[in-house]
């Protein structure tokens, strides 16, 4: 029996989260990037699910630069929440930090390299948990995983480590967008085992590649070029132990995009919730006009008035 009551549990959760997402958005870098073609909003919820004590999953939303991150820690109580934090800031901070380094080499004309800002981003993640660990011995041996995405000009943008999952929905369809870096789902692609014995394997939670393990790692980056109406999902393994790909689609499709993360989340906590369970869900709501995001866009790239001395 786990100390205190249930909804004592659940409510200092939502209390951690929360706290840890207004100290992560206050540590982002204040700096203004491009507008993308397209105008994307997102939600999110993070739960610790019913049969663990503490939330290890991190999720940051940074609305001003287009970008949302979900992680999901490991490593005991304080190891797990030590390395999805430090994922998600760290990931953010860098982006956001290289983007506007990058368009501002890069002028009104030159292109900005969008792989190599989430990849190297992506790394250096890695590498401030694994130079956390080993500074903090009794942070040994903690880890997460991570998927990130940033939209730029009309394209999403992922950066991916871990089993954690980024989803497309398009057309009344769903698709992953991530491969889940796993010992079952390297057997699925051998041929060795179904999905079906997949989901039911004693060695599903056995990741082969995540942040913090060693100090560098290799990240899967990828596209998928924007089309109204997109909705794209970011979870941890919590949710989809538990919700089916057509049960997501189905619980996105039919309702208010600001309540699916949480209905998303009860749905897996009804069915046991083994897990802590994170969603983010952003929405392509339609293309920016064009009069409007050019003005926006000169804007940003136009030098910050100069300050005059008064008296």
């Amino acid at each position: 029996m786990l100390a205190g009551s249930k909804d004592d549990r659940r409510a200092g959760t939502l209390l951690m989260t929360k706290t840890n997402r207004r100290e992560l958005l206050r540590r982002a870098p204040d700096l203004q990037t491009r507008l993308p073609a397209f105008k994307v909003i997102g939600h999110g919820a993070t739960d610790v699910g019913m049969r663990r004590e503490v939330n290890e999953d991190s999720f940051l939303i940074v609305p001003q630069n287009h970008l949302w991150v979900v992680a999901d820690g490991m490593g005991g109580h304080a190891g797990g929440q030590f390395a999805s934090t430090i994922t998600v800031e760290t990931v953010g901070s860098a982006v956001v930090r290289r983007l506007f380094q990058a368009e501002k080499a890069a002028g009104t004309t030159g292109r900005v390299n969008i792989a190599q800002i989430v990849d190297e981003s992506v790394k250096e993640a890695c590498a401030r948990v694994f130079d956390t660990a080993r500074e903090q011995p009794h942070l040994n041996g903690m880890g997460s995983t991570v998927t990130a995405m940033l939209v730029y000009d009309g394209v999403a943008w992922f950066g991916h480590v871990g089993d954690s999952r980024a989803y497309l929905i398009r057309d009344g369809r769903i698709r992953q967008v991530t491969e889940d870096h796993s010992l079952v789902q390297e057997q699925v692609a051998a041929g060795l085992i179904t999905p079906e014995q997949a989901k039911i394997s004693v060695m599903r939670n056995i990741i082969t590649r995540s942040i913090g393990f060693e100090r560098d790692v290799r990240v899967d980056v990828g596209a998928v070029p924007l089309m109204r109406g997109d909705q794209f999902v970011l979870c941890s393994d919590g949710l989809t132990g538990h919700v089916e790909d057509h049960e997501i689609l189905s619980i996105v499709s039919g309702n208010d995009r600001r309540k699916a993360p949480q209905m998303l989340i009860r749905l897996a906590n009804e069915r046991g919730g083994e897990d802590n369970s994170t969603v983010v869900l952003t929405t392509v709501v339609g293309r920016r006009g064009k009069e409007r995001a050019k003005k926006l866009r000169q804007a940003l790239d136009a030098p910050p008035p100069k300050s005059t001395k008064q008296g």
